[in-house]
């Protein structure tokens, strides 16, 4: 079994010699003029004035063109970034923002589920509890990891671990990023829906604050099973949403050649659930992804958790749970 610090130390190191390989479609331009302008500056030689002015000019078209693509992605585009194989996943952040972290297992009742990580870690002197998703990097750590789709199992080790930061009056920061819970029949037959409910009802009445952050794909209840909280962020090239594009357009055409519509009528990003009111806010990304800048989103998620912490920190107990639960009953739309 590949350990999650070899993850973390190597992979993102391979990233840059790997990049060309994960290509999204829509980067495929900006990647052209990028080879281009590594040609120029192999080639050039830098007493001649013209070849060097030539450079400038080819890197801020470049910059011109990231912003232009990456401030105006689709519903769909987004989607797609949210699942780019380089994006880091919940034990990214965690190594790069806390010290000794100590990851805790099991749920005391049938094992313990790969597809959810949790443990205590310091961040800034604080210690708080840090419970996530967690997705493979290659096909042994996806198989081990089922794909970031947790079992009940799952669930039930998350709750146990806010259970015991309630106890020694620690905060809980969740990462959300899954495909949805795990849908196979062992799961069911173990209690998938009745472990997920259990965590909404418990997670309502936590007396300690609560953050949670969607860092990649945010799909049904399998994510809201860890994301009742005091705050709820999004990272801005993610998505939140009932059910997948896919599975929508399966549903209402009968094929997923509609997923992109799909996309876009199921208002899903980041910008669409805080018009909505149904998040709190946005963390910006680095331009073309967090997955480029993985110590510049480290840090922006780690300022956003201290801040976020130090203002929920004054308010007592019941406060919490009161605006929590407030909170929740005033979302969407009732007509009668």
């Amino acid at each position: 079994m590949e350990s999650d610090k070899f993850q973390k130390t190597t992979n993102f190191a391979l990233r840059t010699e790997y990049a060309m390989t994960n290509l999204l479609d829509f980067e495929k331009p900006i990647a052209e003029l990028e080879s281009k302008l590594q040609d120029m500056k192999q080639l050039t030689d830098d007493s001649d004035e013209s070849v060097i002015k030539a450079i400038h000019a080819l890197e801020k078209k470049i910059l011109e063109l990231k912003k232009e693509t990456f401030e105006n992605l689709t519903g769909w585009q987004r989607v797609a970034l949210s699942r780019h194989p380089d994006r880091p996943y919940t034990l990214d952040y965690i190594y790069e923002i806390t010290t000794d972290f100590i990851e805790l297992h099991g749920d005391r009742n049938v094992g313990d589920d790969k597809a959810m990580v949790g443990g205590l870690g310091a961040i800034d002197g604080q210690t708080f509890m840090l419970i996530g998703q967690q997705k493979g990097r290659n096909t042994k750590q996806r198989q081990m990891r089922n794909f970031g789709m947790a079992n009940p199992e799952g669930y039930r080790k998350a709750l146990r671990l806010m259970k015991i930061a309630e106890k020694f009056n620690k905060p809980i920061v969740t990462f959300i990023d899954t495909p949805g819970a795990f849908p196979g029949l062992e799961a069911e037959e173990r209690g998938q829906g009745e472990a997920i409910a259990r965590n909404l009802k418990e997670m309502f009445m936590l007396k300690v604050p609560v953050i949670c952050i969607v860092i990649g794909e945010g799909a049904s209840g399998g994510a809201l099973g860890i994301a009742i909280g005091d705050r709820v962020f999004m990272l801005e090239n993610t998505w939140y949403s009932v059910i997948s594009p896919e599975s929508c357009s399966s549903i209402l055409w009968r094929s997923w050649d509609y997923k992109e519509q799909a996309a876009e009528v199921l208002k899903l990003t980041a910008k669409d659930m805080k018009e909505q009111k149904l998040i709190d806010g946005i963390i910006k990304e680095p331009l073309g992804g967090a997955h480029t800048d993985i110590k510049w989103m480290s840090n922006e998620v780690k300022r956003m958790i201290l801040t976020t912490y130090k203002e929920l920190a004054k308010l007592p107990a019941q406060d919490l749970i009161n605006q929590r639960i407030d909170k929740f009953c005033a979302m969407g739309v009732v007509k009668e």
